[in-house]
């Protein structure tokens, strides 16, 4: 680790930390309270994946969409009108919606190789914004002053490293860099997600060999082809699978750094106290 003890990590006149582990644990809140502290670079790994290496592809998307209302599609080939997306910190919705998820394009579904297209668009992606980390480190101090930074994961990093290996050029690069946390959910958040996620489901990357195994395995037991699968059903009954799946991959990318429960992350309310929790994390470690 880049720190060697929890004083070390105090005593660091440039903090540097990534959080990781699944959404909806504590990572951006962490982040965004560092971010309004004052001397804290907020890093979104999602948020530079949409406005940067996604951007085209989804406001093409858009675009495809337009051209199909013959009023949007006159302005358009006029250059009278512009469309883009307007992806937040916050509101990441373009970028998942233009992941899109598989079956009855009557129910908003898209073609399986047409996903698999743009789940693999999204690994090239992601795999390039969370490389960027050390570039917008040197940015952030270099350009605008801030002495300490952090990196906001996407939840899908874990999808995109591999972790068991000591060479792996991503957690290579990060553990070389940065502080390396993962922010750990209990039995309860799991279940917590799981249900949060059956309420509203949304399109998320994973690993083909994963994706393939559930779009075959989903097919064979619901009785579906391509063409009828229930886009949202096969989404939620594959998140239930992916949050077992991810689980042991995240477990592997903590022993690059350090572990800090859900519950300490939700009860950091100021800087100070994120940096003390972080000591007590290297400590223990």
């Amino acid at each position: 680790m880049i720190y060697r003890s929890g004083q070390d990590y105090l005593a660091a006149p440039r903090k540097r930390v990534m959080l990781f582990g699944m959404s909806g644990l504590g990572k951006t809140y962490l982040s965004n309270m560092l971010r309004d502290h004052g001397d804290w670079f907020h890093y979104s790994v999602d948020y530079r994946i949409g406005t940067r290496y996604m951007n085209e592809f989804i406001a093409d998307n858009f675009k495809r969409e337009a051209m199909k209302v013959p009023l949007l599609r006159e302005l358009l080939m006029t250059d009278s009108v512009y469309i883009t997306s307007n992806i937040t910190f916050d509101n990441l919705a373009p970028l998942s919606t233009y992941l899109g998820k598989p079956g009855d394009p009557g129910k908003g579904g898209v073609p399986f190789a047409e996903y698999m297209k743009r789940q693999d668009q999204h690994r090239q992606a992601e795999i390039s914004a969370t490389l960027d980390t050390a570039r917008f480190m040197d940015r952030a101090q270099e350009l605008y002053g801030y002495p300490n930074f952090v990196c906001d994961t996407s939840g899908s990093i874990c999808e995109v490293v591999e972790p068991d290996d000591p060479q792996d050029p991503v957690m290579r690069q990060l553990a070389d860099t940065l502080l390396l946390v993962w922010i750990k959910g209990s039995d309860a958040h799991t279940a917590e997600l799981a249900r949060r996620f059956d309420r509203a489901p949304k399109p998320m990357y994973y690993r083909p060999a994963f994706l393939h195994t559930m779009w075959e395995e989903y097919r064979a037991t619901h009785s579906v082809t391509e063409e009828t699968c229930d886009p949202d059903d096969f989404v939620r009954w594959t998140y239930a699978r992916a949050l077992a799946h991810r689980q042991p991959r995240y477990e592997a990318m903590s022993h690059w750094g350090v572990t800090v429960t859900a519950e300490e992350a939700a009860g950091v309310r100021s800087a100070g106290e994120f940096d003390a929790l972080m000591a007590r994390a290297i400590d223990r470690a």
